[in-house]
Order: C-alpha cells, then structure tokens, then sequence
C-alpha cells in the first residue's frame, strides 16, 4: 500500500483465563493485514514510553482486573484525549482496573456478572446496519459469557443482546437489551468495545472478528483500509 503506515499498541497482560496473548496475536495478524505496524507489550510501562505513544494511532488494552499506576493511566487517559484510539473486547477492556472509575468513563462500560457463566448460548442483534463497524454482519449467536454490564447513556450502540437468557438474581427485573457493541468519543479519542472476547476461539467466530477487525479500524481512522 501507499499509504502511511498506521501503528497500534497492544496491551498484553492481566488475568491469564482470557488468553491474552492468544487474542493478542489475532488483533495483530488483523491489523497488518491492513498495513498496521503493531508493537505488542506485556508490561504497562510502555504507556510511559513518550517516544511510542507520539507514534502510535491504536491502542487495544487486554489486561483483564490487575492495576495501573497513576502515571500509566495518566498517559493513557492523555493519548485517547488527544486523538489516540482504544479498543478491544470483554474482560480486556471493560474489566480492567477496577478501581480506576475515569477509565470506565472514558471506554464507557464496567462488566459486573455473566449468569450462566461460559456455556450460555446468546443472540446478539445488530441494531445498527448502516454503520462501517457492522457492514455485513448479521444477527447471530454465540456460546460464550454473556456480559452483564454497567455503561454509558452516551454511547452508541450497534449490537445488543437479550437478558435474562438463564436464571439469576436478576430475573425479576424482567426483560432488557444489554449493550454488546459500542462506539463513543473521549475528548478527540474514538473508542469501540465488543463484549464477546472471552477466549480465543470465541474472537475467532466470524461474525465477531469481523466486528472486531473494523471497530479496531474505524477506532484508528483508518476505514479506507478495507
């Protein structure tokens, strides 16, 4: 290509169950399928790496609980505030630093149960399909955790899905739509979430790699990319 060569940041680490490492190398190979360079870093210390985040477009978080330091959030919160994207999936993203209540303002959601636990089979329904993130993708469904979350009014949402789906504590509220996918802005930042992530196999599911492949794209302002 042509083009100037976008670079993403992949942060790898955090509670090994969710595969980082694995889904580490599948939003890699994706990214420079479409000319990213990709800088893959297993410790939080390279948000203090001033020299990498002047360069970089993307950054996709997958550290599922553990902890930030204040210095490291700080950059963080600054390089998305000044036009850096973030995205990711499930407990990577939306279940990182549970503490730290200004980056579940910024990526706009915090999970807070899965009932069922990983062998629940769910529907996720497109609600936007004209939208660069779901272009041909069409409603499906998945067996996997099915994410319970707390978000943002702000986001735009472009999937969700049903609950309750099994029994819970959370049966009597009746029926709602939980967010699945979402897009929101962090001062001049994009960010995208997909709560489908929990392991490799389930990034790898057609329809969710595909939504995955282009929010990390459309996070980076790069879907001429495609």
């Amino acid at each position: 290509m042509n083009q100037h060569q976008k670079q993403a940041l992949i942060l790898c680490g955090g509670w090994e169950g969710h595969q980082p490492a694995e889904v580490a190398a599948i939003f890699a190979g994706e990214l420079q399928a479409h000319d990213f360079g990709v800088t893959i870093a297993e410790t939080l210390d390279a948000l203090l790496d001033n020299d990498l985040l002047a360069k970089v477009d993307l950054i996709i978080p997958i550290y599922t609980m553990s902890s930030i330091s204040q210095e490291q959030l700080r950059a963080l919160l600054q390089a998305v505030q000044r036009g850096v994207g973030i995205g990711g999936v499930h407990g990577g993203m939306c279940d990182a630093f549970r503490q730290e209540t200004e980056y579940q303002f910024m990526t706009g959601g915090q999970w807070v149960a899965h009932p069922g636990g990983d062998t629940v089979t769910y529907a996720v329904h497109i609600t936007r399909l004209d939208h660069f993130i779901t272009a041909g993708v069409q409603d499906f469904q998945i067996t996997s955790e099915q994410y319970y979350l707390h978000v943002d009014p702000a986001n735009q949402v472009l999937a969700t899905t049903h609950f309750p789906t099994v029994d819970g504590p959370h049966i009597p509220n009746g029926s709602v739509e939980m967010p699945v996918v979402w897009t929101k802005y962090y001062a001049q930042g994009r960010v995208f979430y997909c709560s489908i992530g929990h392991q490799a196999h389930n990034v790898r599911q057609p329809e969710v790699l595909r939504l995955c492949a282009r929010g990390l794209l459309w996070a980076a302002h790069a879907e001429d990319r495609v």
